[in-house]
C-alpha cells in the first residue's frame, strides 16, 4: 500500500502575511510533526503561485489581495516546513492542481493524506479533483492540521468533504 501526504499551500503569506490567519499560525506546529512521520519519497506539495498581474485575474478580481507572487517571501513555504524535502511541488495558479491529480491517478497510490491551508478552498479544491481523477484513491483530510479563511468555513469544508467520501481525521 501506497500513501502519499500532499502539503496544501502551506505558505508564509496564508499564515502570517498578507491573507495570514490566527487558525494557520495555531497548526504549524501539528503540519511539522504531521511531516515528520512521512519519508521524503511520500511527501508531496503544491503551492499558491501568482503574478505581477494577478488583480487582473478572475481571482484578483474577487479577492483583490496581492498573495503568493511567484518568488516573493510571501509565496516561500513557511520556514520550517521548508527544511524538509519534497518528492515534488506542484506552483499552481488556481485553487486545484490538475498536475496532482493526474499524479495520483497515474500513479500506483492507495491513499493521499491532504493537509494545508485554507480548508475551504485549496485543501478542499484538491481533495475533490483528486477523487473526480482517481476515484478508488482513499482520500484522507486531517483537520488538526488544517485551517480555513475562517472557523466556520473550514468546518463547512470539512463537511463538504465528508459528503464526497473523503474521510475527515481529527476534526
Amino acid at each position: 500500500m501506497k500513501k502519499l501526504l500532499v502539503l496544501v499551500d502551506f505558505q508564509n503569506d496564508f499564515i502570517d502575511g498578507s491573507l495570514g490567519t490566527k487558525e494557520a499560525e495555531q497548526i504549524v506546529p501539528a503540519v511539522l510533526e504531521k511531516l515528520q512521520t512521512y519519508p521524503e519519497n511520500e511527501r508531496f506539495a503544491t503551492m499558491d503561485t501568482h503574478f505581477a498581474d494577478y488583480l487582473t485575474t478572475q481571482e484578483g478580481k474577487y479577492l483583490p489581495v496581492m498573495h503568493c507572487i511567484k518568488d516573493t517571501a510571501g509565496w516561500q513555504l513557511q520556514e520550517d516546513a521548508a527544511q524538509f524535502s519534497f518528492q515534488q511541488i506542484f506552483e499552481k495558479n488556481t485553487f486545484g492542481s490538475l498536475e496532482l491529480a493526474e499524479f495520483v491517478r497515474d500513479a500506483d497510490v492507495d491513499e493521499v493524506e491532504l493537509i494545508g491551508i485554507c480548508t475551504d478552498i485549496c485543501v478542499v479544491s484538491n481533495a475533490l479533483l483528486i477523487k473526480a481523477y482517481a476515484p478508488e484513491v482513499k482520500i484522507t483530510v486531517d483537520a488538526s492540521c488544517c485551517a480555513g479563511v475562517s472557523p466556520e468555513k473550514h468546518l463547512a469544508a470539512l463537511e463538504t468533504m465528508k459528503s464526497c467520501q473523503i474521510q475527515v481525521i481529527n476534526d
